[in-house]
C-alpha cells in the first residue's frame, strides 16, 4: 500500500478575543442610622465604665490615708487635701487621654470601630470608603464635643441626613456604615 498522507484543511487565523476590563460589582453602603450607633456606644460606655471603676477603686485605696489625715477637723493637712486632689485631677486627664486614644485608634485600624462598633457590625470608613487615618478618627473625636454641645442635636443628626452623619462625621468627613455592604449585580 502506498503511504496516506494526511489532508489538513487550511487554517484561518483567529484573532485572540480582546480581554474585558474587570469591573466590580457596585457596591452599596448600608449607613449606620442613629439607634444601631447609640447602642454601640452604651457598649464602648460599658467597657469603658468597668475598666475605669478598676482604677477609681485604686485611687480610692491609695487615698484612704490622705482622706483620714483631711477628716482631722482640728488641723487637716493641707498637703494631703493637694494631693489628692492633684491626684484625681490627673485621673481625670488620663482618663480622657485614655479614652481618646481608644477611640481613635481602634477606628483608624484594620478593625474600623470600636468594640462597640465591631460587635454590632459597624465600621467607620472615610468618603472613598477607606480606613480612616489617625488624624482624621483624632478630628471625629474631638468633634463629638460639638455634637453634645447643643442638647445632642450633632448626635441626632445622624437620624435625619442622607447619609446618616452626626455632626462630627460631618467634619470629619466619614461614614458609619455596616460592615457588610450590599452588592448589586
Amino acid at each position: 500500500m502506498p503511504p496516506v498522507t494526511p489532508v489538513v484543511a487550511p487554517v484561518e487565523p483567529v484573532a485572540a478575543p480582546t480581554p474585558q476590563p474587570l469591573t466590580a460589582a457596585p457596591v452599596k453602603q448600608r449607613y449606620a442610622g442613629f439607634w444601631i450607633r447609640f447602642v454601640a456606644y452604651l457598649i464602648d460606655q460599658l467597657l469603658i465604665s468597668v475598666v475605669s471603676f478598676v482604677f477609681v477603686v485604686m485611687g480610692i485605696v491609695f487615698s484612704v490615708g490622705s482622706i483620714a489625715s483631711i477628716s482631722d477637723l482640728e488641723d487637716p493637712d493641707p498637703a494631703a487635701i493637694i494631693a489628692m486632689l492633684g491626684g484625681w485631677i490627673i485621673f481625670g486627664i488620663l482618663s480622657t487621654i485614655a479614652q481618646w486614644l481608644y477611640f481613635a485608634m481602634m477606628e483608624s485600624s484594620s478593625m474600623r470601630g470600636t468594640l462597640g462598633k465591631l460587635a454590632l457590625g459597624l465600621q467607620v470608613i472615610d468618603s472613598h470608603g477607606q480606613t480612616v487615618s489617625f488624624g482624621r478618627a483624632t478630628g471625629r473625636y474631638f468633634g463629638k464635643i460639638l455634637s453634645g454641645l447643643i442638647m445632642m442635636i450633632g448626635y441626632m443628626m445622624a437620624g435625619f441626613t442622607a447619609r446618616k452623619q452626626a455632626l462630627h462625621d460631618m467634619l470629619a468627613d466619614t461614614y458609619v456604615v455596616h460592615s457588610r455592604a450590599e452588592v448589586y449585580e
